[in-house]
């Protein structure tokens, strides 16, 4: 089909190759499941938030009945699945005392002052409050096991050593969504903290104080903690976050992708296709996911066709 205006994409977006674009654009529903070389899978569904929660409660489930360690990283915030998983916890008496857990990433000043766990909006802050307090006290694990970024362990590599020691080399299972960048936690492109020479050498960075790009901010200004109102000025600048060797070492990836306003638009169904589809590059950060075993829960909503601003919009498309 021809279009009758063209146009390169505007020079700071991470991902500009034109017809990598359009062919992931135009990707459909039907060839949209797979599974890679490196056991990494997609699979569309109705609602990835309740395959996620009965994956958490059952990975926790097993390191009480096996008896044996359990080390997952954990986005922010998912207030709603981590409240149904600390429930079911609650309801079957599952004790969680080999579950140790990692929140991959925080909000900082601009100086780099990570936000203080009495910041109400802040990523440590709902990993306590909304998961961790939400577990009966005779089940829960010790307050030392749940682990948020602090101004004591912010420095390079520091988290991800962490990570490593207590999972023997890496996580069990790295739990994620991907950002409006492409961005795995705040590993977002183009950023002088996540500069690379190459894939290899980007895959071995470790934790680190970093600055948001444009689109991470005016992602998280659209989120209830932000006020919900694209108040881009409420969103702190810089954040400390996991590195892509998390990922990577990681022994398991566990991708939901499921943002889908009342109304059915979203800002993550490009981008969802970008990362699953397109190059597995710098420019994508989270196509490393595609890296090692895992899978990607896409929501139906997300995997319905786009793309119809071209050559005319129809009042449907309204």
């Amino acid at each position: 089909m021809s279009r009758e205006f063209s146009f390169k994409p505007a020079p700071w977006l991470p991902s500009r190759d034109v017809e990598m674009l359009e062919r992931v654009r135009n990707i459909k529903r039907e060839d949209m499941e797979y599974t890679n070389e490196n056991g990494f899978s997609v699979k569309v569904v109705i609602d990835p938030s309740l395959i996620l929660a009965q994956d958490i409660f059952h990975r926790f489930y097993l390191s009480d009945k096996t008896d044996k360690k359990f080390t997952a990283i954990f986005p922010n915030q998912w207030p709603g699945v981590y409240g149904a998983v600390a429930e079911m916890i609650n309801k079957y008496d599952v004790n969680c005392r080999n579950v140790n857990t990692f929140a991959m990433d925080e909000w900082t000043d601009e100086d780099g002052n990570v936000a203080p766990l009495t910041y109400g909006a802040g990523l440590g802050y709902s990993f306590l409050n909304h998961f961790y307090y939400k577990i009966r006290e005779d089940l829960r694990p010790p307050i030392e096991q749940w682990h948020v970024f602090t101004n004591e362990n912010k420095g390079d590599n520091v988290f991800s050593e962490m990570i490593e020691e207590c999972g023997d080399g890496g996580a069990d299972v790295v739990y994620s969504a991907t950002g409006w960048p492409g961005h795995t936690a705040f590993i977002d492109p183009g950023v002088k903290e996540f500069q690379a020479d190459s894939l290899e050498e980007f895959c071995k960075l470790g934790s680190r104080l970093t600055t948001e790009s444009p689109l991470t901010i005016a992602e998280n200004s659209l989120f209830a903690p932000m006020g919900s109102s694209g108040d881009v000025w409420a969103v702190p600048p810089r954040a400390v976050t996991i590195g892509p060797r998390d990922i990577v070492n990681a022994r398991e990836r566990f991708e939901v992708h499921n943002f889908v306003n009342p109304g059915g638009d979203s800002w993550q169904r490009m981008i969802s296709r970008i990362e699953l589809y397109g190059p597995i590059s710098m420019e994508c950060p989270a196509s490393i996911m595609r890296l090692g075993k895992g899978t990607c829960y896409v929501s139906e909503a997300i995997a319905r066709p786009f793309g119809s601003w071209y050559n005319g919009i129809e009042d449907k498309d309204l």
